[in-house]
């Protein structure tokens, strides 16, 4: 039964998302839900058609609101605590403007498991990667979330003394925000997220791991989503990812070359047979990606080698080869 308590706030950060808003803000308001909900969007002043598409979805729905800020103002952490705090919905749930939930019920996926347990803090929904993904990224996403629990389940992580090394630790506090919810009154309170330049999320997963709570995988609130990178993108990409997991205290061993030509040749291997079976792709697209996919992971290993060996006090070197640096200049 409906009630006049909004339930979830849906959080969209925005810059310059003119291609996929549209179909996200469709999406979002196909959702079939019992409770109320609304959708809050904080823009970072964004130069193309973005704002136009906001403003007619809030003539036409009055559950929209949109906050503008400076570019310059945003932050991953930063802007995500803002939303928590402008929320009026019991959960706040994160997409990235990118993001399109994949069914009309995707909200309801998020909701039901904060209903079954209060130790539950935060949920990391199922992120489907878009069919024309290059390969390489396409069968990370599948393994990483394949690896998080059945798609007929919802999967609950919390941490005790099972958990006996790094990896284990590292696969039960795994969060995106790209695709995620948590509860309100913790991002208010006793977790909010930390204003970090690089994995504010991850930091969450173990925060809340850490403090004796619970945070699940819900792989049926799921979304069509993959950072669909150019080659000449993906090196930098890996910097940033590398780097900012080193920013954080994480240890991240430098791959020796030698190490990374047996990394690119096994898994380009890998890859090789899952092309070939692979039914989303056409035969075309197959040849293309048979040839061009091993430059992918070569372009992985000099990305994760460079973020491992950088000074962390080097501006130079993070403006050299950042990805999140050129694209904000």
């Amino acid at each position: 039964m409906a009630t006049n308590k909004i339930k979830a706030t849906i959080f969209i950060p925005t810059l310059n998302g003119e291609d996929d808003l549209e179909r996200l803000l469709q999406a979002i308001f196909r959702q079939q839900l019992d409770s109320k909900f609304e959708v809050l969007i904080i823009d970072s002043s964004s130069t193309d058609g973005t704002l136009d598409i906001i403003n007619k979805y809030m003539k036409k729905h009055k559950n929209l609101r949109l906050v503008v800020i400076e570019k310059q103002d945003f932050g991953h952490g930063k802007t995500r605590n803002k939303a928590a705090q402008l929320a009026n919905g019991e959960i706040v749930v994160y997409i990235t403007q990118d993001a399109i939930p994949s069914h009309d019920r995707w909200l309801y996926e998020f909701i039901k498991p904060f209903d079954l347990n209060k130790k539950i803090v935060g949920i990391t929904g199922k992120q489907i990667p878009n069919p024309g993904c290059f390969p390489l990224l396409k069968y990370e996403i599948q393994s990483v979330f394949g690896n998080l629990g059945p798609d007929f389940g919802t999967t609950i992580f919390y941490k005790d003394d099972f958990v006996k090394d790094q990896g284990v630790y590292d696969a039960i506090s795994f969060y995106s925000d790209v695709n995620s919810a948590a509860r309100r009154e913790y991002l208010r309170g006793k977790f909010p997220l930390k204003d970090v330049p690089y994995a504010e999320d991850q930091l969450l997963g173990r925060d809340i791991i850490d403090a004796g709570y619970y945070k699940a995988y819900a792989p049926r609130a799921s979304v069509f989503h993959s950072n669909d990178l150019k080659l000449s993108e993906y090196k930098n990409r890996m910097f940033d990812e590398t780097f900012g997991l080193r920013r954080l205290g994480i240890n991240v061993t430098i791959p020796s070359k030698k190490f990374i030509l047996k990394q690119v040749v096994i898994n380009s291997t890998k890859d090789f047979i899952r092309i070939v079976k692979d039914g989303q792709y056409s035969k075309k697209r197959k040849i293309f990606w048979i040839f061009i996919n091993p430059f992918f992971h070569v372009e992985k290993w000099r990305g994760v080698r460079l973020g491992a060996m950088a000074d962390l006090s080097d501006k130079d070197m993070i403006n050299k080869h950042s990805l999140e640096k050129k694209r904000a200049n």
